[in-house]
């Protein structure tokens, strides 16, 4: 049986890892080592080389976790040796030559627009204003703002990676649907979940129920590391030696 204890977090635009403490710390209360990725979100490209060298300084497997556009990340960073699971929540799941930008290009009939603003110095913001509702709708209105106000830019360049060979077609993976989520809307969250072959969980809750409901989060985590050491009677990842 293999253990899977650590467990790499992968933030998407438009925020940095931070929001991740609620989760690292039941985590890590839990007794699993846990990395933060703070991504540039200024490339796809360099944000996948930045998740390899969290990656890199691991001693084992771990499962590679990824919220909204770091979905992305994961699919094309989860390659990794060191990645024997992934986690997706609330997040994109792309296929092999795909982008965010390619999946979001046409949305369902009477989806939630997500407030993007006209890129500026090819960097994408959201709407200050309807942060709250879009982003975190169920997260404190004070704390959502902040997290309007500390908007972190996100590239075209991430926007418009594509995905070389995604990691969900040769790594077991686990979907935690938000089915109150007004960015990326539940259905799309099923139809890409479902093509991965993920192990689904739905959860009520806004694109940041990383932030609002962290326990939900971690228990997601928490049963893929235990559903993939019982399906996994030998190791298979490479360690470091």
């Amino acid at each position: 049986m293999t253990q899977l204890q650590n467990v790499v977090l992968v933030h998407g635009g438009f925020v940095d890892g931070s929001g991740w403490q609620g989760v690292y710390n039941l985590l890590r209360a839990d007794g699993y080592n846990v990395r933060v990725v703070q991504n540039s979100t200024v490339s796809l490209e360099n944000d996948v080389a930045t998740t390899h060298d969290v990656l890199d300084t691991l001693d084992g497997p771990a499962i590679l976790v990824g919220h909204s556009y770091g979905g992305a990340v994961i699919t094309e960073a989860g390659r990794h040796e060191r990645v024997a699971a992934l986690a997706y929540i609330a997040a994109f799941a792309p296929d092999q030559g795909e982008s965010v930008g390619s999946l979001i290009a046409d949305p369902p009939p009477g989806a939630p627009v997500p407030p993007i603003l006209p890129p500026q110095n090819g960097f994408l913001f959201l709407d200050r204003e309807n942060f709250p509702a879009s982003f975190a709708g169920d997260v404190p209105l004070d704390q959502a703002q902040f997290m309007a106000d500390s908007q972190v830019p996100w590239g075209l360049e991430a926007l418009s990676g594509t995905i070389s060979d995604p990691a969900w077609r040769s790594k077991p993976s686990w979907y935690l649907v938000t089915t109150e989520d007004r960015m990326i809307p539940p259905p799309a969250q099923r139809v890409m979940s479902e093509r991965a072959g993920a192990t689904v969980v739905e959860v009520p809750g806004s694109h940041s129920i990383y932030v609002s409901k962290p326990g939900a989060v971690a228990e997601l985590i928490a049963r893929a590391a235990n559903e993939y050491a019982v399906s996994s009677p030998s190791p298979t990842v490479a360690s470091s030696g």
